[in-house]
């Protein structure tokens, strides 16, 4: 499980110590993510106190953008390619928030997920969901003649006798 974002914090919620040019602020309670804040060289001159406000700074700057931030989904448009590969990382990377797919089965009920007649194996198209780490996804299964139209959303309980 995913451990909770950090948030503002008191001294004694936490644990700071430092490596090299970086204070690293780690929470008692284990469910809260450990934070690697890097100062620089002033580090050393400073107090836990300075560090854990400086920490709290830019923990409530982060949870200001986050209430201010209004996500749009680009989607690249058909025909323009979806993804690109990386010589720098050495793997696939999506060029926008919206991926349109076909899944394939590869002949021994492994799946293979093709963008834009790119077949990708599980681990590759794994790799690149990567690039999201941190972030949430919702997965919509479409026709494979319908994965350039918006698809209508019902939120219900589905039928569990509906085929799939």
């Amino acid at each position: 499980m995913r451990p909770k974002k950090p948030r503002v914090a008191a001294l004694t919620e936490v644990e700071i110590t430092r490596e090299k040019d970086t204070a690293v602020v780690r929470f008692l309670d284990p469910e809260v993510a450990t934070t690697y804040l890097r100062v620089g060289p002033e580090i050393q001159r400073m107090t836990d106190e300075e560090i854990l406000a400086l920490f709290n700074q830019c923990t409530m700057a982060r949870e200001a953008h986050a209430r201010s931030y209004h996500h749009v989904a680009v989607e690249v448009p058909p025909g323009r390619p979806q993804i690109r590969y990386s010589p720098k990382t050495g793997q696939w990377v999506p060029r926008g928030f919206v991926l349109r797919c076909l899944i394939h089965d590869d002949g021994a009920r492994e799946a293979v997920i093709e963008i834009d007649g790119q077949e990708l194996s599980v681990e590759e198209f794994g790799r690149m969901l990567v690039t999201f780490a941190g972030w949430g996804m919702r997965l919509c299964f479409v026709p494979d003649d319908e994965i350039d139209k918006e698809p209508t959303i019902e939120v219900k309980e589905p039928d569990d006798d509906e085929p799939t």
